[in-house]
């Protein structure tokens, strides 16, 4: 491939146009009951399988600028705009986008969606927003240095990183049926993952013609060691189960890690 990112970003972007289009687990909007709840205050968002507590993400939001960050979907942001957020979207596919404005339009909310790769918010000014966030989406992106520092110069000062991520280890073991139906986990593959160079050539192509998305698993250093690199103060972090386990390491632990980070006063810059 000649610019592998650009490649990669295009094709993750129209296989999460068809996830959408398909109504995958992430691309079912939220019922109009549940908008209506949120207007009258009982509402609740998840970044992995728990709902998120109040000391994350408190229930007053009047007036609280929220991006949901690569959040796309129809599901997150309807709710946080009904419960009084400003919200803006911004994702990079636009059917998941078009999720969001579907419920929008359906319950007369306001919010604002954007299509772009999650690593460049340069449509957004420094300091625009009081919370960002990012659920389960940056596997999509090659690296995350740029990432994090992003979501540092586009929130206010004291403002909220909320974001959730795999556990890398999930990426070590083959996937392969056979050994896991016998309780064997084998491991296969190092650290950092990526489709695109741990795969053998033709299993990479192979991929790319399904139209699956690419992956890439990083470290716990590029996860969280790169948001304090930012200048992130890591205030929150919990393991969780993933909604619906496909496996076999998901029988021994929880393979999802979610993090809370502030913006404080000062801090590295881009």
């Amino acid at each position: 491939m000649s610019n592998p990112k650009t490649d990669v970003i295009r094709h993750n972007s129209q296989a999460w146009d068809k996830f959408a289009k398909a109504e995958c687990d992430w691309s079912k909007p939220v019922s109009q009951e549940i908008i209506s709840n949120a207007k009258q205050g009982s509402w609740s968002v998840h970044i992995t399988k728990t709902a998120l507590t109040e000391d994350w993400l408190p229930k007053n939001l009047q007036g609280k600028r929220v991006l949901c960050l690569a959040s796309a979907g129809g599901q997150q942001a309807p709710v946080l705009a009904a419960a009084g957020a400003i919200v803006t979207v911004y994702d990079i596919s636009q059917e998941q986008l078009n999720k969001d404005r579907f419920v929008a339009d359906r319950d007369n909310l306001e919010l604002v969606t954007k299509q772009g790769d999650m690593r460049d918010l340069s449509v957004f000014e420094s300091e625009s927003f009081d919370y960002i966030i990012s659920p389960i989406s940056n596997l999509y992106i090659p690296e995350l240095k740029r990432l994090w520092h992003e979501c540092y110069r586009v929130l206010k000062t004291n403002g909220v990183l909320l974001a959730s991520f795999y556990n890398p280890i999930l990426f070590v073991f083959e996937r392969n049926k056979e050994l896991e139906e016998q309780g064997i986990l084998k491991p296969k593959y190092t650290l950092p993952y990526s489709d695109a160079t741990s795969l053998q050539a033709h299993e990479y192509q192979a991929k790319l013609a399904s139209g699956d998305a690419i992956v890439f698993g990083h470290t716990l250093t590029e996860q969280i060691g790169e948001q304090i690199n930012a200048g992130f103060s890591i205030t929150g972090f919990y393991e969780d189960e993933h909604p619906t386990p496909r496996f076999l390491i998901e029988n021994y632990m929880s393979t999802m890690i979610a993090t809370k980070a502030i913006k404080r006063a000062t801090g590295n810059t881009w």
